[in-house]
């Protein structure tokens, strides 16, 4: 059964679900690994889902929940909300990936960017706007929550409250997935994990993700982080505290005012030991940050413009549609 065209979100998390600028987006590579990176989340007031994007130049993150639909999102970072107090939410749940029809996901993508964060294309002529297709050309992922857990006010020492959908809550299911070989990885990982993880430790306590007991990605919210030779030793309080197997690490920080943000990914394994979670790095992810300073996000846009907007054709053309038009609203 279709899940219910009503808000089925706990009155308490709301607030964050509606209002958070970023919340970790946990999902499941094909070998079973978790990966989790910072996305916008969007609820409309009304809906059952909460829904996240990822660029169609860019689709990895919606092609792992095509094929495994248990997703996770994670809102502990009340950064940008307006919130005080806010609690930290755990929302598991399945996805429904859509990208039948790639306009209408980009007219709805730079609608709600519009409404949520308009500084992001505050100062930019709209003819600058209109070239960066390989930017708002957008895939959605529609999750449906079938589990929540939250921490009023942050509180991660105790106990969390927790809510269940009904029994016969599932999702709708996703679009047909896209025909032909996927566009190959564009952007280069580091070869050394360490820098990387010198810079990860000024962006304040990272986001582990494992697996629950059920194979569900289960990201916590770290209350400390030490480097060690290997890795990380991650205090994750008590919820956390038995974390072990496949696992990624998050790191990601933005101002108040969206105007960019930064971020460090790593994969590896984690362990538990006294006191916290000791996670192994086997290599960082590439670096998908965006600094501040307008003069040097446009730098970072024109380059990675040229890298995707190649892709941006052959994606279109697997989805048997024509590259999306960047359209004002109104």
């Amino acid at each position: 059964m279709k899940a219910p065209a009503v808000s089925v979100l706990p009155s308490a998390v709301l607030p964050i679900v509606e209002r958070a600028i970023t919340c970790e987006y946990a999902s499941l590579t094909r070998s079973g690994a978790p990966i989790t990176w910072p996305l916008t989340p969007y609820h409309d007031s009304g809906t059952a889902t909460i829904d996240v994007s990822t660029g169609l130049t860019y689709p990895a993150k919606a092609e792992r929940a095509r094929h495994d639909p248990r997703v996770a999102l994670l809102f502990s970072d009340p950064t940008g909300s307006g919130l005080s107090d806010a609690p930290v939410v755990l929302v598991q749940g399945l996805a429904t990936v859509r990208d039948a029809d790639l306009q209408a996901n980009t007219d709805l993508y730079l609608r709600r960017v519009l409404q949520k964060m308009p500084q992001a294309v505050t100062g930019q002529p709209w003819v600058v706007v209109r070239r960066q297709r390989w930017y708002w050309s957008r895939v959605w992922i529609e999750v449906t929550p079938l589990r929540i857990l939250w921490w009023p006010g942050g509180r991660l020492d105790l106990e969390p409250l927790r809510w269940e959908a009904p029994a016969d809550v599932t999702a709708p299911p996703s679009d047909p997935a896209p025909e032909g070989p996927a566009s190959p990885g564009w952007a280069v990982p580091p070869a050394d994990w360490r820098p990387r993880a010198d810079a990860a430790m000024r962006l304040g306590n990272p986001v582990l993700t494992v697996r629950d007991e059920d194979g569900w990605p289960l990201p916590v919210r770290s209350v400390g982080v030490e480097l060690v030779d290997d890795g990380f030793v991650a205090r994750t309080g008590p919820f956390g505290a038995a974390a072990g197997g496949r696992a990624c690490l998050t790191f990601h920080e933005h101002p108040e005012v969206f105007t960019g943000q930064q971020n460090a990914v790593f994969v590896g394994t984690a362990g538990a030991v006294p006191g916290g979670v000791h996670f192994r790095v086997e290599r960082a992810l590439a670096d998908f940050s965006l600094p501040p300073g307008r003069f040097t996000q446009l730098r970072k846009f024109l380059s990675s413009g040229r890298a995707l907007t190649p892709r941006l054709a052959h994606e279109a053309a697997r989805r048997h549609q024509p590259i999306p038009t960047v359209r004002k609203p109104g």
